[in-house]
């Protein structure tokens, strides 16, 4: 899937219906293939007052990776019913848009307008003024332990079949 960066700010219009930025929603649909799911799957971010979108294989990795937590544990039980259990499966309509449920509109604290922030393979919804206020604080906590990020390694090239 391809990268998911910057932001984009477009209208909610009166029945919750919201059009997915264009470099957006050509990702989620070069990545779905012949006949797959032409959409996107929704949850609520319960950290704070947003909404996080992903294609399906993102969403299938969320659902394996509570597997690997012990079974019946609370801390299982709570990320499933956090994230599964308020997923949306929103597919696009003609126009490229998606209807928001109510749940998570209301979570989001959208009203009028959506903005969309890429996050690599997913990307967030917010209330705009809600997301610069805490995008200046992400800024400053950054900058204030000096915060570094180790560059992965490029894999290697492939230079064909060995002699």
């Amino acid at each position: 899937m391809p990268l998911l960066v910057g932001r984009h700010i477009n209208k909610i219009d009166k029945k919750g219906r919201v059009s997915v930025p264009k470099p957006f929603r050509d990702a989620f649909l070069a990545g779905n293939g012949e006949g797959g799911f032409s959409g996107l799957y929704a949850y609520p971010l319960f950290k704070v007052p947003a909404i996080e979108a992903c294609d399906e294989a993102f969403m299938r990795r969320l659902s394996e990776s509570l597997e690997d937590l012990d079974m019946f544990s609370d801390e299982q039980d709570d990320l499933a019913a956090v994230i599964l259990e308020n997923a949306h499966a929103l597919p696009f309509d003609p126009e490229g848009r998606i209807a928001l449920p109510p749940k998570l509109t209301e979570h989001a604290g959208l009203a009028g307008q959506a903005l969309f922030v890429g996050r690599g393979a997913r990307f967030q919804i917010w209330q705009p003024s809600a997301y610069e206020a805490r995008s200046t604080q992400a800024f400053e906590r950054a900058r204030a332990r000096g915060a570094t990020l180790k560059l992965r390694r490029p894999p290697p090239a492939d230079d064909g079949p060995e002699p």
